[in-house]
């Protein structure tokens, strides 16, 4: 009786508290203490992998990062059989996985709350049948308070953890309702699930074309690939969670071929879809250093902020859309002058901080009032948004055609100096004048000014202005001609769009 009541105190104080290092402490404590054994572990089954890990033990010098399968060794075969499973002699016994030199009999009982097994409590000596029956008696009675100590324990870290991943998810939602500019989200959302989640890096991959472009990343892991940088759709767990519609985890990245990773480092990964009104964006993709540090219990949770994510994503979408509206030509479909402006101010702090250089065209459709008086307006219009469609197909991605007003067009090119300026314009010169533009039985040219940061300015007025003094002297030097813009005081006034064309109205 006297042991039955040391016994239940020590129950008690298992029983004692909900953090799980305490109770596993206490567990190999009264182990220890009332029952003597130098050497013990608890192992707790991990559902995802079906493996038995190893959490905590006593007595061991070299018992490293201990992972058994259900049946094997003598504490897998007590947690696969659901019953305690006493060897004598592990000498005889081929069951017998070794693990200390020194171990003769090996006592290990399942650690079970109704049917479901949450662990084994192993427990080993270095005499041979060490363990009698009041012993092992004693300790399976002790093992089904253990086990609900460590239920306890479980469903209380899992509260907390849905009390936490709630608070979460509700400051997520808060804050991407509250940003619309798709980058700052972006960034902001990866932030907060990093911190919120507790991983080691949130990248956000969205759809472009036929690939994924990383957008977006925060987090204590080495790059291998900057934002902007672009991954196959079609390869890695990212791919199969664009092409699944499903979240994916990969709990050993480590084993895996990982020639395609985002990272370095990386132990576990999980990848979810971001879909929005049927239609899937991209993919939320969370990387732990850690292997085997995602669960099942995480998806709903997860789910929930991609949803949100997708939402605010398509949101911020929506917006560039309405921003890009009024930055574009209502009549040809390019970009306006307003647009125009932004991106040069955007272009000449490139350009002052890499020293890249850039240059301004300015461009004019020679005598176009003479053209919409012989053939109508409506026939002026086409020609207009023909002359938006050859500037466009003809510079590169990274360069900028706007119409500036009237029948003048702007274009700004990146990372060039005013010689490659000149050959863009005389290229763009020669095939408009060979250009057939329907309803139109005459040749119809371009005359083009063209100037550079900092040769002719370092200012955006600057660069218009001299940019307007070339297209100037192109027209009268008689028209369809390209011109440098010359040598001439700066100043900031920039003239009235259509001006030059007013000027010039009068001359041959």
């Amino acid at each position: 009786m006297q042991k039955i009541a040391i016994l239940y105190d020590a129950s008690q104080a298992v029983l004692s508290t909900f953090d799980l290092d305490e109770v596993l402490q206490q567990i190999l404590a009264i182990v220890h203490d009332y029952f003597h054994l130098s050497n013990a572990a608890v192992l707790l089954l991990d559902p995802e992998t079906d493996l038995l890990c190893l959490r905590r033990q006593i007595g061991w010098q070299n018992l490293a990062d201990v992972k058994l399968p259900l049946g094997k060794g003598i504490t897998g075969a007590a947690a696969e059989q659901k019953r305690p499973i006493y060897v004598p002699d592990v000498e005889k016994d081929v069951r017998y996985v070794r693990s200390e030199k020194d171990t003769r009999s090996e006592l290990a009982i399942p650690l079970m709350v109704r049917d479901e097994v949450l662990g084994v409590l192993d427990c080993q000596s270095d005499r041979v049948d060490y363990f009698d029956p009041e012993t092992i008696d004693l300790l399976t009675l002790f093992s089904t308070q253990a086990s609900m100590a460590l239920q306890n324990a479980r469903l209380y870290s899992l509260e907390r953890r849905r009390a936490s991943q709630m608070e979460a998810i509700n400051a997520i939602a808060q804050q991407t309702t509250a940003v619309l500019d798709l980058k700052e989200l972006l960034s902001k959302v990866c932030s907060l699930i990093q911190k919120a989640f507790k991983v080691s890096h949130v990248a956000v991959l969205l759809r472009d074309e036929e690939d994924l472009m990383l957008r977006a990343q925060f987090g204590d892991l080495v790059p291998r690939l900057s934002e902007g940088g672009r991954l196959p759709a079609g390869k890695g767990l990212w791919g199969e969670a664009l092409s699944s519609g499903k979240l994916m985890i990969q709990n050993h990245v480590n084993t895996t071929p990982d020639l395609d990773g985002l990272y370095l480092g990386t132990g576990s990964r999980m990848c979810i879809p971001l879909v929005s009104f049927g239609q899937t964006l991209g993919v939320l993709v969370l990387e732990n250093a850690e292997a085997g540090s995602f669960n099942r219990a995480d998806k709903q949770p997860l789910e929930s902020v991609a949803d949100i994510c997708a939402t605010a994503i398509q949101n911020a979408h929506y917006v560039d859309r309405v921003k890009q509206l009024a930055y574009l030509d209502g009549l040809t479909g390019i970009f306006n002058r307003r647009f125009f402006e932004l991106r040069m101010a955007e272009e000449i702090e490139r350009a002052r901080r890499f020293g890249a250089g850039m240059a301004v065209i300015m461009v004019d459709i020679d005598q176009f009032k003479r053209l919409n008086d012989e053939f109508g307006h409506l026939l002026g219009d086409e020609v207009l948004r023909q002359f938006s469609s050859i500037f466009h197909q003809q510079l590169r991605k990274i360069d900028v055609v706007c119409r500036y007003g009237g029948e003048e067009f702007a274009i700004l090119l990146s990372q060039t100096n005013h010689h490659h300026a000149v050959n863009v314009a005389e290229k763009l010169r020669r095939l408009v004048e060979t250009w057939q533009f329907p309803g139109v039985p005459r040749p119809v040219t371009i005359s083009a000014g063209a100037a550079s940061y900092p040769e002719h300015g370092t200012t955006r007025d600057e660069l218009v202005k001299a940019a307007d003094r070339g297209l100037y002297a192109a027209k009268q030097a008689g028209r369809n001609r390209i011109c440098v813009a010359p040598t001439a005081p700066r100043d900031s006034s920039v003239r009235t769009p259509g001006a030059k064309e007013e000027e010039l109205a009068g001359k041959p």
